[in-house]
């Protein structure tokens, strides 16, 4: 097949490019490089199924001359990481409701099938035992802009659900849970590459709030994985479908974890939120996916637990 993936120098949609050209598929890549980074393309960059171009899904033109030439569009690109949010809300803003809208029109104009790529945090401060598709959405104020990127994601999700309801598009969904490997960049408040950071070089690592509050972390090549699944099943049209791994962890303990198991002499330190972010800010205490849909549909379950893809972005931060 011919597919588009925009925002695909990210750290998720590089390593979707690799499987889908290993896979034997041709290889569009729309990426504006706000968040991702050429060098996660460069393995690619000399093969002939392999298509760089440089520019935004706020460029409806660009993308129709994109997508008209495609089988499929896998739509990554967002801005992303929270202190990108926080810092830069409008921006954000723009680029995750304005460049949806314009994939999913520019699909809708030539019938190609779309699969969108939202994001746990439309759950909000939702902290159910574990968090099923259906679950309630519970939000902090409009003002706190922690949750804009959560609207924008939510604003998507029913834009693509439109789009198939009205328009007869092919639309999936996936919600990803804390996706975390190699490539993945810290500087975006990325907790976990932050820590092995930190931890690979004896320094300081740096926990936001008391570190109390939980996450669940699923390797990006089991997170492909389900992509790849979910894509190309006529059991997922139209459904909203979370990926995530459901072994659930504090801040506190993680950060732990990674000392010991890099044999690091760093030492925690406690950071306030209001000092990391700036007032106002809010968090999720607990989120843990519920993944018996992606299972019933597809068959799938993460494979790689949580020593593996330590030692994963430890070898790919040494490399570096």
């Amino acid at each position: 097949m011919r597919i588009l993936v925009t925002g695909g120098a990210g750290f998720i949609g590089s390593h979707l490019c690799d499987r889908l050209i290993e896979d034997g598929h041709i290889v569009f890549v729309l990426d504006d490089f706000s968040t991702g980074v050429p060098l996660n393309l460069t393995q690619l960059a000399d093969n002939p199924s392999f298509v760089l171009v440089k520019g935004s899904v706020l460029d409806f033109d660009k993308l129709c001359h994109l997508v008209r030439d495609v089988d499929y569009v896998f739509h990554l690109a967002a801005a992303v990481g929270v202190f990108n949010i926080v810092n830069k809300p409008l921006a954000s803003l723009l680029t995750n409701i304005r460049g949806t809208e314009n994939v999913l029109e520019s699909a809708s104009l030539f019938n190609t099938p779309v699969l969108l790529t939202s994001s746990s945090e439309v759950y909000g401060k939702n902290i159910s035992d574990s968090l099923k598709e259906s679950d309630d959405r519970i939000l902090g104020s409009p003002t706190t802009l922690r949750w804009t990127y959560s609207e924008a994601k939510a604003i998507d999700e029913s834009l693509a659900y439109a789009y198939y309801k009205e328009k007869g598009l092919e639309t999936r969904i996936v919600r990803f849970f804390n996706t975390v490997g190699p490539r993945q960049l810290g500087s975006h408040g990325m907790v976990l590459p932050r820590f092995i950071s930190a931890a690979l070089n004896d320094e300081p690592i740096e926990i936001y709030g008391d570190g109390n509050q939980t996450r669940c972390f699923a390797h990006v090549y089991d997170v492909v994985e389900a992509l790849m699944a979910i894509a190309f099943s006529d059991m997922t049209i139209a459904k909203v479908i979370n990926i995530g791994n459901n072994t659930e962890i504090s801040i506190a303990s993680l950060a732990q974890r990674v000392i010991s198991e890099i044999g690091s002499k760093s030492k925690v330190v406690h950071v306030p939120y209001s000092q990391a972010y700036g007032d106002g800010f809010e968090d999720m205490e607990r989120r843990v996916p519920n993944i018996d849909l992606i299972f019933e549909l597809v068959g799938w379950k993460p494979m790689r637990n949580l020593s593996v893809i330590i030692s994963d972005i430890a070898s790919d931060m040494r490399r570096e």
